[in-house]
């Protein structure tokens, strides 16, 4: 029973897609809160390696299995690995330690866009009328969150090096989730040890300059149980769901998802920070959902 109903959740694009933006709502507020707590790169890093070592186990034994095809696409694991974490996420540890809240909820929901843009650049993949009309009303829900219903919020958005260092690394996320269909044929605990590896040694030069240049982490309970959250639902548990989801219904599809990632923030502030409900917050829920599912229908 157990395993038919983990069976059902892993072909289902559109459950795994939500919770990888839950998972990812977490890890941005936890990105805000830990910020001059953790140094934004040791912060990656520990994620990265923790993240490794808790694949290593369950993973081991098909990365033996899967090792020539790993030698022979070596050249786009390294590369999808170096960006897909290493990089994106680097830039967005760093990025939150200048940016602002509002700031980084308007830039991260440009993701949907740079993921169709790497798609056209690289695999000459269209939109759909579908697609663009889902993301255009999935985002105008994303705004009536950021705007909370008054437009003119926008005006006073002022933007710095921090929001520079985030749309690099939302575009740097565009093109490792449009290369996910290049995927090679290895199973998926191979492909995400590997990922989180190369993830990993590509962000310890960095870490260790980091630490040399006087920067240290604050040890307490709090930081260390934000790293242990980061090392598995936003590593593990999401990439498992962004791989597969990806597998299933494609990137562009699949980025739509994001937009997700503020609804579930809002929901995780009311719920856990006693923040009120408000009419605005229904309408752009409303408005995200229905643009994900417009995205996402069949053509009839």
């Amino acid at each position: 029973m157990l395993r038919r109903l983990t069976t059902r959740l892993y072909d289902n694009a559109y459950l795994l897609l939500s919770f990888m933006a839950l998972c990812w709502a977490g890890n941005q507020v936890l990105g805000r809160a830990v910020a001059g707590h953790i140094p934004p790169i040791t912060y990656s890093f520990l994620r990265w390696s923790l993240a490794t070592v808790v694949v290593l186990p369950f993973g081991l034994s098909h990365v033996r299995r899967d090792w020539p095809v790993i030698q022979t696409h070596w050249r786009y694991l390294t590369f999808v690995g170096a960006i897909g974490g290493g990089l994106f996420n680097t830039l967005q540890y760093i990025a939150l330690n200048y940016t602002t809240a509002l700031n980084s909820v308007v830039l991260n929901s440009t993701g949907p866009i740079f993921i169709a843009l790497a798609s056209f650049l690289i695999y000459r993949e269209r939109l759909t009328v579908r697609q663009t009309g889902g993301t255009a009303v999935s985002m105008a829900g994303v705004l009536g969150i950021i705007t909370k219903g008054h437009l003119d919020v926008l005006h006073a958005l002022a933007f710095n090096r921090g929001d520079l260092l985030l749309l690099t690394a939302m575009a740097t996320n565009g093109i490792y989730t449009a290369l996910l269909r290049d995927r090679p044929a290895i199973h998926w605990l191979s492909f995400l040890f590997v990922l989180f590896l190369v993830s990993t040694l590509f962000v310890l030069p960095f870490c260790t300059w980091e630490i040399a240049s006087g920067a240290r982490m604050e040890v307490t309970p709090f930081t260390l149980a934000a790293i242990g959250y980061i090392a598995i639902f936003p590593s593990v548990v999401a990439y498992i769901c962004l791989t597969r989801g990806v597998e299933l219904i494609g990137a562009n599809r699949s980025g739509i998802f994001l937009h997700m990632i503020p609804l579930f923030g809002v929901l995780l502030a009311i719920g856990l920070l006693g923040e009120p409900l408000q009419v605005f917050h229904v309408i752009a829920f409303a408005l995200i959902l229905y643009g994900v599912v417009l995205a996402n229908r069949k053509r009839e």
